[in-house]
């Protein structure tokens, strides 16, 4: 075993066994879990207790940071899982959590023990540690997509492991203290937010309040100090107030429970960092929650209230009527209390109280249909199904844990549709977002939309209360800008998924021109087919390749990681064991013809190519203009002007990456180029020089300009979009005979 300790603050296997008196107390933490079994019955505790015994034993001679025995730790996690009232499998999978990753046991073992449901709970509860990973972070990423996607099956896996961290949180002290700001880091920016997103508040706050003593241990101190000398300050306030509201209620034949609520001290530290403010005017510290019977009675509890004390304008929040994302549901309200303190009351029902502090957990806790029903509606559910989805769009570990961060922003807006569903989306959330909350057809035939009934562009952002229609289109198609602006997970993992298909689609039909054309040039017609007859052929040439497939050989060929003219020479060999010849007619031809520059066959090209091929920046050809085709290693086919100084460069060096290329008679749309434009300066001269573009059909898709105002003439550059070489002339001309014009030319950078 490493002779390190564990992150969680595991000691090493020692040859000196515990003593007698921690022995002991590891069975009396046991004792101490037996009695909080109570809602299981007899059968369930012994299963639990056969799964505390295995583990016990798997975990003998090793100890924890503390000195204690490590069976402390999974008891300890159990006792957590306990309290939210989690099924017998549930606390099984807690007491053996860490018996694959540290004890030695296997997947097997547990299902023959325990049953494949407790083994699989903790599979996912099991890091990659055992795997070889190029970097810690890779690790890291890799660990959390199989514990997110584990607990996307089974919500139990990301309970037990939220109870793991906040035991190890509280135990924290024993770890050395250079391991403390990497595991509150952690907990903060991963833990803390996804107890969030499941509606488990009260672990939320404890594990923020936790990281933020180990992270900030000097700030935690002193604001510590602060709090506990404003609380001896107010005692006597709030002691007013408490007895002020309960006569209230009381005098009104109202039952309702009071409990006093104090601010934590990490949300203390965000908001005076966050709005910069000092301790003395963070104003809402204490507050009160008032449970009641029934929703009626919390809008009733409010109006007495109300009438007690003024209400701080701006500061009521129905989360009643609509719900957090979580699930969340309260009254909301600050009052300006004695002396003219701000004092924060929260209302809610007992049921709203049990899933606003346990989440999803309260789908165990709490067995009436109603809520039940709520939990499975609500209750991160459709969060951790979009987890599902955006796994079947991305491989990459990294990529996967980038967009489920994006997911646990903790705030959100609320918008309609025009049929008044109430959609809750990240801050900042933007009408392609809506488009995929309802469904990923909807996100890619996104054309238009409308806010409140007027017609915005795509990347607005969306209001509280908005009513957002999406306007769709069978020819529309997800647009890689779109990336620039959606915030949420889900959206941009449809999105990517989407353009990296459309990709590999016409990578695979350009790699099937380019594999025909230098057939040709080697003396076949055309591309023998996948069928009965050639199939054993295509098995030949993959294992050539190394391609799994011949639809994958062809991508690779469109992107330009493989040669489509050695590709070609090997298949006419093993066209020639099977007894097939070169047309020597075809082979004197294409031999004649052949460009003199490029080592294989020639494409023609319309502009309809879209991402498998690229018109380079630095020369910007158009059609009129002689181009040759490189084929970048996986970027496909990018096209240069013959003239192009970036194009010589590589063809000097990389030659047989070279093809022919040549424009078809009609182009099917229009291409980029640059125009510098010298002008006098003078008032309103941007304005005739677009005036005349547009008079030429030419659309401008950027203009930049010297900052030249100190000087008589200013170089404006544009880039515009032209049909050919000729439609680029009458451009030129109609700039040239605008006022103010001293001179318009083609900008070749690349020349």
């Amino acid at each position: 075993m490493s002779a390190v300790l564990h992150p969680t603050g595991k000691r090493p296997s020692s040859p000196i066994l515990p003593s007698p008196a921690a022995a002991n107390a590891a069975a009396a933490s046991f004792a101490a879990l037996t009695a909080r079994l109570d809602y299981l019955d007899p059968a369930e505790v012994d299963q639990v207790r056969k799964a505390y015994r295995f583990a016990d034993e798997a975990h003998l001679g090793q100890i924890r940071a503390s000195g204690e025995p490590y069976i402390t730790h999974p008891i300890a996690v159990a006792a957590q899982c306990a309290e939210w009232k989690l099924d017998v499998q549930a606390l099984m999978a807690a007491l053996l959590h860490d018996a694959i990753e540290d004890c030695g046991v296997t997947k097997p073992e547990l299902i023959e023990r325990f049953g494949a449901p407790v083994a699989e709970l903790v599979d996912g509860l099991t890091k990659l540690d055992k795997l070889q990973f190029n970097t810690r972070e890779e690790n890291q990423a890799e660990s959390f997509r199989k514990m997110l996607l584990a607990m996307a099956r089974d919500v139990r896996v990301i309970l037990v492991k939220l109870a793991d961290r906040s035991h190890n949180m509280r135990t924290l002290e024993d770890v050395p203290r250079e391991k403390w700001a990497r595991i509150s880091s952690e907990t903060l920016d991963i833990y803390a937010p996804i107890a969030h997103r499941l509606g488990l508040n009260a672990t939320y706050r404890e594990l923020q309040e936790l990281a933020f003593r180990y992270l900030k241990p000097w700030r935690y101190a002193i604001l510590n100090k602060a709090v506990s000398k404003a609380r001896s300050r107010r005692r006597d306030l709030i002691q007013k107030v408490q007895r002020d509201v309960e006569a209230s209620f009381e005098a009104a034949g109202m039952k309702v429970r009071i409990a006093g609520r104090e601010k934590t001290l990490y949300s203390v530290y965000r908001k005076m960092d966050e709005k910069h403010l000092s301790f003395a005017q963070v104003t809402d510290i204490y507050g009160f929650r008032i449970i009641v019977p029934t929703v009626t009675d919390c809008y009733t509890a409010m109006g007495l209230l109300h009438q007690q004390y003024k209400p701080v304008p701006g500061r009521f929040k129905d989360h009643i009527a609509i719900p957090k994302i979580n699930g969340y549901q309260s009254l909301h309200t600050t009052l300006v209390g004695p002396s003219g303190v701000n004092v924060e009351f929260q209302l809610r029902t007992e049921a709203m109280h049990l899933v606003a502090e346990s989440g999803v957990a309260a789908h165990w806790l709490y067995k009436a249909t109603a809520l039940q029903e709520e939990s499975q509606e609500r209750l991160g559910t459709k969060w951790l199904q979009s987890l599902l989805d955006i796994q079947n769009e991305t491989r990459d570990a990294a990529e996967f844990w980038d967009h489920v961060k994006i997911d646990l922003f903790p705030d959100a807006v609320y918008v309609f549709t025009p049929k008044s569903q109430i959609l809750a989306l990240p801050r900042g959330a933007t009408v392609v977002d809506f488009a995929y909350a309802i469904h990923s057809d909807v996100g890619d035939r996104t054309a238009a939309a409308r806010i409140n009934g007027a017609q915005v562009p795509l990347r607005t952002e969306l209001k509280n209360g908005d009513v957002v229609e999406v306007v769709t289109a069978a020819v529309s198609a997800p647009n890689p800008a779109w990336l620039g602006f959606v915030r949420t997970g889900r959206a941009r993992s449809k999105i990517r998924h989407h353009l990296k298909t459309m990709a590999h689609a016409e990578s695979q039909e350009l790699g099937e021109k380019l594999l025909a054309q230098a057939l040709r040039a080697e003396g076949l017609e055309r591309l023998p087919p996948d069928d009965e007859q050639y199939h054993a052929l295509w098995e030949k040439l993959l294992r050539f390749t190394g391609n799994r497939s011949r639809a994958e050989l062809l991508t690779d060929l469109g992107l330009g990681r493989r040669i489509a003219g050695i590709v070609a020479k090997r298949l006419m060999v093993l066209l020639g064991e099977m007894g097939e010849k070169p047309d020597a007619l075809l082979l004197s031809r294409e031999r004649f013809t052949a460009h003199e520059n490029v080592s294989q066959g020639g494409i023609t090209l319309d502009g309809s190519e879209n991402a498998s091929v690229q018109f380079a920046t630095c020369c910007r050809p158009i059609p009129g203009d002689p181009i040759v085709g490189y084929l970048g290693r996986g970027e496909g086919l990018v096209v240069h002007a013959e003239t192009c100084s970036v194009a010589r460069r590589l063809q000097h060096k990389d030659a047989e990456r070279f093809i022919g290329v040549e424009w078809a008679d009609d182009p099917v749309r229009s291409f980029e180029t640059g125009v510098l434009v010298t002008v006098a300066n003078g008032k309103g001269t941007l304005a005739r020089v677009a005036a005349a573009l547009a008079n030429a059909e030419a659309d401008i898709v950027h203009v930049d300009m010297d900052d030249g105002r100190a000087q008589d003439a200013t170089d404006l550059r544009f880039v515009v979009s032209v049909r050919d070489r000729n439609h680029l002339e009458a451009v030129l001309r109609n700039l040239k005979r605008t006022p103010s014009v001293m001179n318009a030319v083609r900008i070749r950078p690349g020349s």
